[in-house]
């Protein structure tokens, strides 16, 4: 399935958002955002307290596919509730 290139760059710009918002108070270092670390210790399972700046930018690279749908998701999301009031 092909995404065209507006919609691409409106999850990533959703994408960015969210991250913006996460680590608010923790911009210059996401990876020691409170939020973060509970959200990637649950992703990934290793530990939030020995989670290092190496270990959040190989996941979000690693696992950058599925961070592209989490951004899509939040466009999704972000709709409906632009929609109105649900009717």
């Amino acid at each position: 399935m092909r995404v065209s290139r507006q919609r691409y760059t409106g999850d990533v710009v959703d994408g960015i958002r969210f991250l913006w918002k996460a680590t608010k108070g923790y911009r210059l270092a996401p990876w020691r955002s409170p939020y973060l670390r509970w959200r990637l210790e649950t992703y990934s399972g290793k530990k939030a307290d020995s989670l290092k700046a190496k270990d959040f930018w190989e996941l979000l690279w690693g696992e950058r596919g599925q961070v592209l749908r989490f951004s899509r998701w939040l466009s999704e999301m972000r709709g409906y509730a632009q929609d109105g009031d649900g009717g």
